[in-house]
């Protein structure tokens, strides 16, 4: 019989802090230690949670606490212990496919993962097990990818029809999953098939008919997909709507709602807080992590509609631009490669790339000549 394999902390923190650097995606960590893509985010997700306790002295307290409660969770280890040594005795004769047909999913009683630990099992293995997406999958998110760019208005249906004129055997349920990981959504109104978490609230749009004329007037954000030689990496920017610029910005091997709350922190810090903050419906910037960092400096929320990009169209010029400019003609093969090139890029087009609604003024340049003569007229 298979036994579930055991990690050690000493291990965990090591995938963890991997994690953290980003240098390579989840599914390349996955492959590389031979664990599963959920397990590293979790490690990751915990990794940094409980970091805050090495800086706190509640943390202190709590581990006196724990201690005081060691005695009582040895006692209940110790009846669990006999209560599992006794069935794992009577079920050691049967085959793992036996013991997981064993397994009710609807059980009043016993939840699926305390009959996994009953019957020795483990509970991912009652379910799919993603091991990153395949040479063959990765190539289609690219050229998916292309194509969304050129006609935004395409949902799966006219994707896949796209694909089939191409020449690719890519039908229209995979085109729908792909392009649901990229998170790409077409310009056409979605009917609204699903209840929103209560805790995350939708903010109006505020953008119509308003002139945007100064710099920290308008801040817009958004997330994108970056595609690499051998997996994927997700791309957030916090962009300046009057001046173009690329205040601060992130990329992440996860979709998590941390790495936007940072490169939004960031541009608070080094440019004050704007007026407005606008955003598209995506759950990042829905959580109460992102939205609370806004209401605590001040700032106005605003939020596109669901799938209408040209709410939030200035973030998604940049995206085309970046991506031919950039990405596709590189083919990155690190998470550092790619944050070099995307770095040198961003540079570029902030300090040296004149801007078409500037005239000769780069975006940097846009913005702090806008930023002093708003100081000189106060």
């Amino acid at each position: 019989m298979t036994k579930r394999k055991r990690h050690s902390a000493e291990f965990k923190a090591k995938v963890a802090l991997e994690a953290i650097r980003e240098e390579l995606t989840t599914a390349e960590l996955a492959k590389k230690y031979d664990i599963h893509p959920t397990m590293i985010t979790g490690w990751k997700k915990t990794a940094i949670e409980k970091m805050t306790l090495a800086f706190s002295s509640k943390g202190a307290a709590e581990l006196t606490i724990f201690d005081q409660e060691v005695e009582k969770l040895h006692a209940k280890i110790g009846q669990l212990v006999v209560e599992r040594g006794f069935f794992v005795e009577s079920l050691q004769s049967h085959s793992r496919r036996w013991r997981q047909k064993a397994v009710k999913q609807d059980h009043r009683d016993l939840s699926v993962r305390r009959q996994c630990s009953l019957l020795s099992l483990a509970r991912s293995g009652l379910y799919c097990q993603p091991r990153g997406e395949s040479a063959e999958n990765l190539k289609f998110m690219e050229i998916i990818d292309r194509q969304f760019l050129e006609t935004p208005w395409y949902g799966s249906r006219q994707m896949a029809r796209h694909m089939e004129r191409e020449g690719h055997r890519c039908g229209r349920h995979r085109v729908r999953r792909l392009m649901k990981l990229m998170r790409l959504v077409p310009i056409y109104q979605e009917p609204r098939t699903s209840t929103k978490h209560p805790a995350h609230k939708i903010y109006p749009y505020l953008l119509r008919g308003l002139a945007i004329t100064r710099p920290n007037l308008v801040w817009c954000t958004d997330i994108s997909y970056i595609p690499m030689r051998r997996g994927f990496l997700y791309l957030v920017a916090i962009m300046d709507w009057h001046s173009r610029k690329v205040l601060s910005w992130r990329l992440s091997n996860s979709m998590d709602a941390s790495f936007c709350v940072e490169a939004l922190k960031e541009a608070l810090v080094k440019y004050g807080p704007p007026e407005i903050c606008n955003s598209d419906q995506g759950s990042q910037f829905t959580s109460t992590d992102f939205t609370g960092v806004l209401l605590d400096a001040k700032v106005r929320i605003s939020m596109g509609g669901r799938g209408r990009w040209i709410d939030n169209r200035m973030i998604e010029r940049l995206w085309r631009s970046l991506k031919y400019e950039c990405v596709y003609l590189n083919a990155f093969e690190t998470g550092a490669e790619t944050r070099r090139g995307i770095g040198a890029w961003i540079s570029d087009y902030n300090e040296k790339r004149p801007h078409s609604s500037h005239g000769l003024l780069t975006p940097a340049e846009a913005y702090d000549t806008a930023a002093l003569n708003l100081k000189a007229a106060a």
